[in-house]
């Protein structure tokens, strides 16, 4: 039997960022996760347009090629890992549009975050995103990791490098989202057949 498809959703796609980094240290946690077959998907690779679907994603119409394939993408996955940075006291504009451009492709799948800022520790980014993605039918955890002074935890070579304990609070995470992942795929439909 397979094991369940996680997205890894890098969410910031400025120049200088600092989430790819953090998201491969979670990557590479995951990938010696048993419960999961990990994958990374970086929005600034996606290159999704602000969104410029003329019907409502819940119809699941797309006429834009780059929607159908976020809609594929999407869609495989069994569960997510939103890796977001806190701006402004919120998360970030590629992060929404992202999430904004699908509907049924998020809906009844799990969802946990790796937020990063200042002080904050991306914790607000968080916070902003809980009612967006429960709106969207996701079911976020209870519990994220959350990495604060990130300028500093990034060394001189751009890679993360994750503070004491931050390895234990990412595992618990992919742990609490297998044992979300396994209940609610039970619950799910099948995915229609053609």
């Amino acid at each position: 039997m397979p094991r369940p498809r996680l997205q890894i959703i890098i969410g910031s796609t400025r120049p200088g960022r600092r989430g790819a980094a953090i998201a491969d240290w979670f990557h590479t946690l995951a990938l010696t996760h048993p419960g999961f077959d990990p994958e990374l998907v970086d929005l600034a690779e996606v290159a999704l347009p602000l969104l410029d679907e003329p019907a409502p994603p819940q119809r699941g119409r797309y006429e834009n090629e780059h929607t159908r394939r976020w809609s594929a993408t999407v869609g495989a996955a069994d569960a997510f890992v939103f890796v977001v940075p806190e701006y402004n006291h919120s998360f970030n504009a590629a992060t929404k549009n992202a999430l904004d451009y699908l509907a049924r492709e998020w809906a009844g799948k799990p969802v946990a975050f790796v937020g990063y800022g200042g002080v904050a520790a991306g914790s607000r980014a968080v916070q902003a995103l809980l009612p967006v993605v429960t709106s969207l039918g996701m079911v976020p955890l209870a519990s994220h990791v959350q990495i604060p002074s990130v300028r500093t935890a990034i060394t001189r070579d751009g890679a993360f490098q994750a503070a004491p304990g931050l390895d234990d609070s990412a595992t618990a995470v992919l742990d609490e989202l297998q044992r979300l992942t396994h209940l609610l795929s039970a619950a799910r439909p099948a995915a229609p057949v053609g």
